[in-house]
């Protein structure tokens, strides 16, 4: 079946995987800016199309099938969730996305209610808010972001995938022999990145999660954090390195098609439509179901179950407003699911 939708290649699957961690790896953003801020252009300007919206001109059969896997996916619909338990001050769960877009950063009326009103604010890593304590922690485990030993990227690649790659690196700028020792996932952090949004955080732009720890931070609440940034970097080190040299060409190969993936997670976001994003995306690129599994079960799932259990000391003294990413949300071994099994009344606020 013909599918006609803004990315249709096959193979993108895998960075759109890549693009998905960065909405759940916010702190990876910010290590791409800091490496690459020379790249940034002021006067870039944002633009891509919705893919949905593209898809149900095109393929209303397949839009609708979208539809029906997206409402089929449990707390699929809504970012602000309300976790109660007797004896307990009640304390509210919100799914952010990593981006500086006003769009994003400007919180829904109930949310910023829930926020002004908390008393402590979760976040996924409070690394962030110290960008030169968290680069030195990181290099203290510096195989986290770069070869330590003979390893290039181009020696993990085909003499082809070489060509797309330096192809790719030298339209964006960068000379590939300033980044051959780089590991894959940090090079495609800042590749994924819009050049406008990139743009936006190299002029001092805080994405969501930020602004939201720093204003609180200002106002004297408590800020506290559920892992750390070398916490995050192990688990996207543990997927095999062939999955991230795949995704790495893939990523390349989109080339400005980033734009309307973003552009698209940014309009699902606004609506609370979470459920909906993996629905859309395995639609662009049917199969690959295997690469999908491990990353959905190393980047969302286990850390799933980490987040619940760091957060549950911390959300026991109650009213506290915990944001992290909205992925993290939905689904059967989502938050909200784990935060019930764990005792909590969740429902949705509107």
């Amino acid at each position: 079946m013909k599918r006609v939708i803004a990315i249709a290649d096959r193979a993108a699957l895998v960075s759109l995987q890549l693009l998905a961690a960065l909405n759940l790896l916010f702190f990876l953003s910010f290590v791409a800016v800091l490496l690459f801020a020379v790249q940034a252009h002021a006067e870039a300007v944002c633009s891509g199309t919705d893919m949905l919206a593209a898809l149900q001109k095109s393929d209303p059969a397949a839009f609708k099938k979208v539809e029906a896997e997206a409402a089929a996916v449990p707390n699929g619909k809504g970012l602000l969730w309300k976790l109660e338990k007797p004896g307990e001050t009640p304390s509210y769960l919100f799914g952010t996305m990593h981006m500086t877009d006003t769009r994003v950063t400007t919180l829904p009326p109930a949310a910023k209610q829930a926020y002004d009103g908390a008393g402590t604010i979760i976040i996924e890593t409070t690394d962030i808010l110290d960008k030169t304590k968290m680069m030195a922690a990181l290099m203290k485990e510096p195989d986290l972001m770069m070869f330590t030993d003979s390893t290039t990227l181009s020696s993990l690649l085909s003499p082809q995938d070489v060509a797309v790659m330096d192809k790719g690196l030298d339209a964006r700028g960068i000379p590939p022999a300033t980044v051959a020792k780089m590991k894959p996932w940090i090079l495609s952090a800042m590749l994924a990145l819009p050049a406008c949004e990139l743009a936006r955080q190299t002029a001092g732009g805080r994405v969501l999660d930020d602004k939201l720890a720093t204003d609180a931070k200002a106002s004297g609440k408590t800020v506290e954090g559920l892992e750390t940034a070398a916490d995050q970097l192990r688990a996207m080190a543990s997927l095999p390195i062939s999955f991230h040299m795949k995704g790495l060409v893939e990523t390349l190969k989109l080339g400005d098609k980033v734009n309307d993936v973003n552009e698209t997670m940014i309009i699902l976001y606004q609506r609370g439509e979470i459920g909906m994003i993996e629905p859309l995306f395995k639609a662009a690129i049917p199969g690959e179901v295997d690469d999908y599994a491990e990353f959905d079960q190393t980047m969302i799932v286990s850390r799933n179950k980490v987040m619940a259990e760091h957060a549950g000391p911390i959300l026991a003294r109650g009213n506290v407003f915990m944001a992290v990413g909205a992925m993290h949300l939905p689904g059967p071994e989502g938050l909200v699911e784990d935060f019930r099994k764990a005792g909590y009344s969740v429902t949705a606020v509107n």
